[in-house]
Formats: C-alpha cells, sequence, structure tokens
C-alpha cells in the first residue's frame, strides 16, 4: 500500500491490498476500495464510493502524434459523488465527473472530459469517449460503444453492442476536421441492440431505434425507425412514453 501524506482519506474507509493513493487526493467517509486500486493525483472520491479491484481513477489523457482530435487541455480532476459503485478494471480518466449513485460495471473506460448524471447505469465493458455528456437515470448496457462528441440527455436507454460514430470522412480527406461530430439522444430516447447511428445524428425525444437499424437521418420525436438505412416505422405506443410510466417502487 502507498498512501501519500498529501491525501486526505477518511478514517473509515476500508483499503485493500496494494492500493496507490497519490497526492492531492481525497476520499470521502465509508469508501471502499478494493485490491490494487490506483488513484491518481487530484481525484475526489465523495462519501460512501466503492471502487472494484484493478480500477484506476483519474488517469491521465495519452495522446498519439496522428491524434486527429485536439487534446483536452486542463481537464480536471475525476470527481465522484457519493455512493457511486464502480466495478473491477475499470478506467476512469482525469476530467470525468459522476453523479450522485451512478453504478459503473466492470471493465468500463470513461475517457477525459466526460460528465454522468445521478443514477445512470453504465453496463460491463461500456467504453465512453471524451467529450461526451451523459444525463440522469440513462441506461448503458453491455459493450455500448459512446463516441467522443456525442450527448445524450436525461433517461436514455442504450442496448448492448451500440455503435456510434463522429467522422463522416472515415479518417480520410481534411474536411473531416470541421465536421466532427458524435450521436445526439434526445430525453427519453432508447436504441436497440446492435444498431449503428452515424455521425452527427440527432435521435429526438422518445424517438426508438429498433434492433440492427443504421440510422442515417435523424429520427422523428416519438418514432419508431426500423432497417438499414432505417426509415419510419410507426409512433411509440402512448404506454410506453415517459409520462405514462409507473414510478419504481421506492424510487423518488
Amino acid at each position: 500500500m502507498a498512501i501519500s501524506l498529501d491525501a486526505r482519506v477518511a478514517c473509515d474507509v476500508v483499503v485493500g491490498d496494494n492500493v496507490v493513493i497519490e497526492g492531492d487526493v481525497v476520499v470521502g467517509a465509508g469508501c471502499v476500495l478494493g485490491h490494487n486500486v490506483v488513484i491518481r493525483a487530484g481525484s475526489r472520491l465523495d462519501c460512501r464510493v466503492t471502487v472494484g479491484d484493478n480500477t484506476v481513477i483519474g488517469r491521465r489523457p495519452m495522446r498519439s502524434v496522428r491524434s486527429a482530435l485536439p487534446p483536452v487541455t486542463n481537464c480536471g480532476a475525476c470527481s465522484i459523488a457519493e455512493d457511486v459503485q464502480i466495478g473491477c478494471g475499470c478506467v476512469l480518466y482525469a476530467g470525468v465527473t459522476l453523479g450522485h449513485q451512478v453504478m459503473v460495471a466492470d471493465l468500463v473506460t470513461i475517457r477525459e472530459a466526460v460528465s454522468i448524471g445521478e443514477q445512470t447505469i453504465v453496463g460491463r465493458g461500456v467504453a465512453i469517449e471524451n467529450r461526451c455528456t451523459i444525463g440522469k437515470r440513462c441506461k448503458l448496457e453491455t459493450n455500448a460503444y459512446i463516441t467522443a462528441y456525442s450527448e445524450l440527455e436525461d433517461d436514455v436507454f442504450v442496448a448492448p453492442m451500440v455503435a456510434t460514430s463522429n467522422d463522416n470522412y472515415m479518417a480520410r480527406g481534411n474536411e473531416r476536421f470541421e465536421h466532427f461530430k458524435g450521436a445526439t439522444v434526445r430525453r427519453g430516447a432508447r436504441i436497440g441492440v446492435n444498431a449503428t447511428i452515424l455521425p452527427g445524428r440527432t435521435i429526438e425525444e422518445q424517438g426508438v431505434v429498433a434492433a440492427g437499424s443504421v440510422v442515417t437521418h435523424d429520427v422523428p420525436a416519438r418514432t419508431i425507425v426500423a432497417g438499414n438505412p432505417a426509415r419510419v416505422f410507426r409512433d411509440v405506443p402512448d404506454d410506453q412514453l415517459l409520462e405514462n410510466q409507473k414510478k419504481t417502487e421506492g424510487a423518488e
């Protein structure tokens, strides 16, 4: 175990074997750190945060000489709110912000300059690239890929193996540098398993993308699209709309 003298760790924190906590780190009361956890300088963990074995918090970003996107400068600390659960083998970069009661499952990667709203679930193996905003109460399921420059509003559902993209030019030509844009997914929208969202497309509020679809145009609000390329199929049934859902027992 190696804990910097400059770190502030609450007296009741449970610390596993081989944990490394660098300088200017804050770990709040009631936190539990598994074996081989590394918390990089400047990171902030609020009260009752659980971190699984072999997870890295606050990793500094790397950059290749061939990277197309500009670097994130001054990305700041990794900041984790109270009652967050983080699984095993995860990597959270500097500049990540996790809201109250977020759950991050095993083997997740969250890049720099990403914010995730309260009570969102990030499933096993999900990758969220840099410069993304994820809202409250979202659910990103196993192995979903959220590309850089994407925005997901509140109550969005993303099924397993969904892929988003941000480069219409597939890494060729200078014009591509002016048009990088990921997916924009408005409040309450849902994306089915193994769907693909092409660069810059918007799924409007409570729109639905059927499983296996390829979204080449914006998806209208409260509309289901399906196919390759995805086309309008029908309206979302009334009983599927957010305003017609019963609250889960115990929910706020």
